[in-house]
């Protein structure tokens, strides 16, 4: 048995006469060693270097050692790393990997205290200046990377997700839908699994409230980009003011109705019972009509899908309002692909913990989830642009565990540092094609 102690010494092996001995080194060992291709990743981007430009600092003093640049990175990158909260920072303050990530003091010294990070996040980022800066840097972001490699279309998927509460928290309500108490935060991503904007809520409004807060500005940032421009959604944004302001900016679009009379009246020849056994396949029907409701100032193209199910009495009916003219079989297609948007919630969820919300102001909570956002984008940003072919399924708790989280050694030298890295799960070559794809987002100097 391992004695506890600072420097344990154990035999390992009585017949050999080896021993195991325990050494704690803590500024001289990381287990995060990966965070540093991150770091490199947002250096060839620029992102985090905009904080120091668009957040106000209201602090007077001038003996602070961490300037809004340095305590921004760390909050980041902690969350990044799956320190979601303040809690860790004393700890990460300490950190080598997180030292170098943050720069400036806190390479020679360290990084910000957990009381520090508390009033950054709290009462720095918790301004109305701030906050609106924090929501637009999704964004900002999102544009650097675009102008690296400008894509040909883009598609917003719309959706939103649930954030459970505990105690009294400003804000937090009884959802019945989700069957606790909760905030009801709404998401925007587009194809590639950035998040482009979102927006805290509270736990008790429709699933569509605050949509025009929400996509208004990404419509904005894309109005003068030569792209093709698409809209996915469920049934719960099926709002008329949403489908006059798509067609208003030339997005188009594909939203979930839920079924009626009248719509199913339109297809009643598809909800027929086929004669005969039935196969032991789904059999699938497609139709596409003209449908104007009550509400709506005009008519609209529609498009059901029926699925009749082995062993199933009644068929299974879909309804899609589009102004799409592509084939009704293509139309539901493409809104299937609408799925992709929960599974980056929940990757956000399991990965980034954007649901730890723990905070008793709402406030206080808007920016928490914004910084879980910008940590979210930063780990797609990996995935997306710098990873090989060999991995570039994984996921982004995959990414976490074995890229992030490689333990490594530091070792001081007279005009350098070496970090000697663990070589398990990401060995030596695969590592050095990552810093490789990173290197080729760099901008270069244009040849005189």
């Amino acid at each position: 048995m391992i004695p506890a102690a600072s420097k344990a010494v154990a035999p390992l092996n009585d017949a050999a006469n080896i021993y195991l001995e325990l050494g704690f080194h803590g500024s001289k060992i990381t287990s995060d060693a990966g965070l540093l291709t991150y770091r490199e990743l947002d250096d060839a981007l620029g992102l985090t270097e905009v904080a120091g430009t668009i957040f106000q600092d209201s602090r007077t003093g001038k003996n602070g050692w961490h300037g809004m640049t340095g305590q921004f990175r760390q909050s980041v990158f902690g969350r990044l790393g799956g320190y979601e909260d303040v809690n860790d920072a004393d700890r990460l303050g300490r950190d080598p990997a997180m030292r170098w990530i943050v720069g400036g003091k806190a390479v020679e010294r360290q990084a910000a205290s957990s009381s520090q990070m508390g009033r950054f996040e709290t009462a720095l980022l918790a301004t109305d200046a701030n906050i609106e800066a924090l929501a637009d840097m999704n964004g900002v972001w999102i544009d650097r990377v675009h102008d690296r490699r400008p894509p040909k279309m883009i598609i917003l998927d719309m959706d939103s997700s649930v954030s459970p509460t505990h105690g009294e928290q400003e804000g937090a309500a009884y959802n019945g839908h989700f069957g606790g108490t909760c905030y009801h935060p709404l998401f925007l991503f587009n194809q590639f699994g950035d998040l482009e904007r979102c927006s805290l809520r509270p736990g008790n409004v429709h699933s569509a409230d605050g949509w025009r807060e929400v996509l208004e500005p990404v419509v904005e940032r894309y109005r003068e980009r030569s792209l093709r421009r698409y809209f996915r959604g469920d049934a719960a944004f099926a709002l008329p003011d949403l489908y006059e302001f798509l067609e208003g900016e030339n997005y188009k679009y594909v939203i979930r109705l839920k079924a009626n009379k009248v719509l199913q009246e339109c297809i009643v020849h598809l909800l027929t019972r086929p004669v005969g056994r039935p196969p032991n396949h789904v059999r699938r029907y497609y139709a596409s009509f003209s449908y104007q409701a009550g509400s709506w100032n005009r008519k609209r193209r529609v498009v059901a899908k029926v699925e009749w199910h082995p062993g199933e009495l009644h068929p299974r009916v879909g309804f899609i309002v589009t102004n799409l003219s592509r084939s009704a079989e293509r139309v539901v297609a493409f809104y299937n692909q609408r799925g992709k948007a929960e599974q980056y919630i929940k990757e956000g969820k399991n990965a980034i913990k954007w649901t730890r919300l723990s905070c008793r102001k709402f406030r206080d909570n808007a920016v928490r989830l914004q910084l879980h956002a910008l940590a979210y984008n930063l780990a797609n940003f990996m995935r997306t642009l710098a990873l090989p072919k060999e991995v570039e399924h994984w996921s982004l708790t995959t990414l976490r565990e074995k890229l992030v989280k490689i333990g490594a050694k530091v070792v001081n030298h007279g005009r350098y540092v070496t970090f000697q890295l663990a070589e398990v799960a990401v060995p030596r070559e695969l590592f050095q094609k990552i810093l490789s794809l990173i290197d080729d987002l760099r901008r270069r100097p244009v040849p005189a």
